[in-house]
């Protein structure tokens, strides 16, 4: 039941009148007064605001305002004409998510502005404050003198204290799917870390800057990331870097004629978000992007649950499979799909998913010649769609389609109505989309206007037509979830294809000891956690996972999705007991705690399942080896547990053994403590079942 405690007060403007500083200011605090936000304009009559929390300033007196194309900025010579404020409290449900009930408590501020100029131009700007952080946002009423708007320049700047510990990425046009960098902010350079021609995605950064969430840790302790929620018929947000001023301005992704935004009035920007937390694992727990979203337009998902998923996909990554029907051995056949439904259904695994199985794989990453032509209803003739199908729903697995678009958005949009009423007239209810390679139509970009519009346009076709969409080479999350709950996952991260791929080493066993504090603040990865194979011998030789296998098991905790692959070769999973993990864990959570972390260190993460009493753990490290200390007090209070513990074993080590790993049994209650030693890359699972 959801439950709303609203009281709106319209206040006259009070203007406190500081003669050094010559400006009216309004301030705005938490429901637990921990955070402040004052909004104020300069002698200039610029909009400016500042952030303290617990009486620190965490982001000092930064500029608001916009650059429009053939019309004078949106920037100063305001005056406020009207303020509003408001306290709001709800409690509303996740259809699926980390948690069963999220509570939306914040206080509001409303700023109405009007230019003192001949034009007379409006803006207004929003601001809520929650007691873990703000989102602030931009009005543009419809008005007489500003009705088309094309903005080439948001001017949204956040001026920071010190030079803080930063974990970041490249402010890249085009892909999220980087290392992440830990470095102090003055020693940001995005130009350094950008390599060229090192994936098949179309990459452009234009500038020394950072891709959001990008967090921070500053030197008396607070944790900070700085995001946006709502990316809603706009660009995306990157942020410039000043590491001289440890400035962070708002850079939003254009487009070849170098426009960033076309509306017209009325219209509202993305929420500008600053996370603000004491420990790091708050970040993870804290709600504030998800809040700033609409309520969502649906009460319910009945044709979708979250679910684990097996696939034809790590094939062709380590070279055992092709996507082409031409290729050395297309996997993507009838056989190999039926096989991989017995696994699944074997396995508790309630979907499939088939890579390779539509015609255009030959050359498809060759635009430049103009010969890809996928096309997303006509299977390649050793792969019998409608078959698979009927025999995935007679053993209880659901095929999730596949469309790789390869960034060809005209093509796609030509099929989009003929491609998801295919799925719909199978019943099927999932869907993994791709967009590797550079955008066409030419001059755009992944993150940009167009872009955003597009992946808008396929979550809206996938409500209407009962499909829910896992997105790849996606624009970032920003919480549109709760909105729109087909949107059950995307990438946007670099993944464990990585590995496969990479001759530089893959990816670092630190990578995801960062990932939950970055990327997954916006929302659910897909990152197909669970390769038993790590050392990927004999495929890739020179390759191989930066993680043992008990780290692999672990991330089914530590990343959240409500859709978790299990993407090794069914050889490395048969008869393996640590597979009975990969069995129990589930995928739609009650509860999550993050227990302990430090980022870029560890990360300990414990959730319990929806509808059961069942609790599963999951702890990982980077290339250093620790034992932690876990306390297990989240457990209901009289009642003993089976503690089922796949753990690094003594000799266990990313590079050199990583595969061993030792399972222990115990009972416990909640005064237990577990004592976890963790390997070098290490981590491990623990499954918590209430004993009878």
């Amino acid at each position: 039941m959801k439950q709303l405690i609203a009281v709106i007060l319209f206040v006259a403007l009070i203007i406190s009148c500081a003669p050094e500083k010559s400006r009216a200011s309004i301030m705005l605090q938490s429901p637990d007064t921990n955070v402040k936000l004052n909004f104020f304009m300069s002698n200039k009559q610029e909009l400016s605001y500042m952030v303290s929390y617990k009486n620190e300033t965490i982001i000092d007196s930064s500029k608001l305002g916009f650059e429009l194309k053939d019309t004078p900025p949106l920037s100063r010579n305001f005056k406020i004409i009207n303020v509003e404020e408001s306290t709001s409290d709800e409690t509303w449900d996740m259809i699926w998510g980390e948690d069963t009930q999220v509570r939306n408590h914040y206080n509001t501020l409303k700023v109405e502005l009007e230019e003192t100029s001949e034009l007379k131009r409006r803006l207004n700007i929003i601001f809520k404050v929650y007691d873990d952080g703000l989102g602030f946002r931009y009005e543009f009423p419809k008005q007489k003198h500003l009705k088309d708007v094309v903005i080439i320049d948001e001017n949204t700047e956040f001026n920071l204290t010190a030079d803080h510990k930063v974990w970041w990425i490249p402010g890249d046009w085009d892909i999220y799917e980087y290392v992440y960098n830990t470095t102090r902010f003055s020693e940001i350079n995005a130009l350094k870390y950008y390599k060229p021609n090192t994936h098949l995605g179309q990459t452009y950064v234009p500038e020394n800057g950072v891709n959001t969430p990008v967090t921070m840790k500053t030197n008396s302790g607070v944790y900070l990331s700085f995001h946006e929620a709502d990316l809603t018929n706009y660009a995306g947000m990157t942020l410039a870097v000043d590491t001289l001023n440890l400035k962070m301005k708002s850079e939003l992704v254009g487009n070849s004629e170098n426009i960033k935004v076309k509306r017209q009035t009325p219209f509202e920007t993305p929420w500008r978000t600053v996370q603000i937390a004491d420990k790091p694992g708050d970040l993870i727990e804290s709600k504030l992007i998800v809040n700033l979203n609409d309520p969502g337009v649906v009460d319910g998902l009945p044709y979708f649950k979250p679910m684990k998923y097996a696939g034809i996909w790590w094939d062709m990554h380590i070279g055992t499979g092709s996507w082409d029907y031409s290729g050395t051995y297309h996997a993507a056949n009838t056989k190999y799909a039926k096989d991989m439904i017995d696994f699944a259904s074997e396995h508790n695994i309630d979907g499939m998913l088939v890579e390779g199985w539509n015609i255009g794989w030959e050359k498809w990453w060759d635009k430049k010649n103009k010969k890809v032509h996928f096309d997303f209803v006509t299977p390649y003739p050793d792969y019998d769609l409608e078959a698979v199908v009927r025999y995935g729903k007679s053993k209880g697995v659901e095929l999730m389609m596949h469309h790789e678009t390869s960034a060809d958005i005209v093509l796609y949009e030509k099929q989009l109505d003929t491609a998801f009423a295919l799925m719909k007239s199978l019943g099927i209810h999932s869907v993994k989309t791709g967009y590797v390679g550079s955008v066409i139509p030419e001059g755009e970009y992944h993150h940009g206007q167009y872009m955003v519009n597009h992946y808008q346009k396929v979550l809206e076709k996938g409500l209407e037509t009962q499909v829910a969409i896992n997105a790849h080479e996606p624009i970032k999350p920003t919480g549109k979830r709760r909105t729109y709950p087909v949107a059950i996952a995307r990438e946007g991260v670099r993944g464990q294809e990585y590995n496969a791929w990479s001759k530089d080493g893959g990816n670092p066993p630190e990578h995801l000891t960062i990932v939950p504090f970055t990327r997954m603040l916006g929302g659910p990865v897909d990152y197909t956690p669970g390769i038993f194979n790590t050392s990927l011998k004999p495929y890739k030789e020179d390759n191989q996972i930066n993680t043992t296998l008990a780290h692999q098991l672990a991330l089914y905790v530590v990343l959240y999705s409500p859709v978790q692959m299990v993407p090794d070769l069914i050889k490395h999973y048969q008869e393996h007991p640590a597979m009975q993990f990969i069995k129990d864990v589930g995928v739609d959570w009650n509860t999550s705690k993050v227990l302990d972390a430090e980022i870029g260190e560890f990360i300990t993460v414990a959730r319990q399942e929806k509808g059961t009493n069942n609790w599963f753990l999951g702890s990982i490290t980077d290339e250093n080896k620790r034992t932690i200390q876990v306390k297990l007090d989240f457990l209901d209070a009289g009642k003993t547990y089976m503690a089922r513990l796949y753990k690094d074993r003594s000799d266990s080590h990313y590079m050199n053994n990583p595969e061993v790993y030792d399972i222990e049994e115990k009972e416990v209650n909640n005064h237990s403590v577990l004592e976890l030693h963790l390997a070098e890359g290490g981590g491990c699972a623990v499954s918590l079942m209430p004993k009878l």
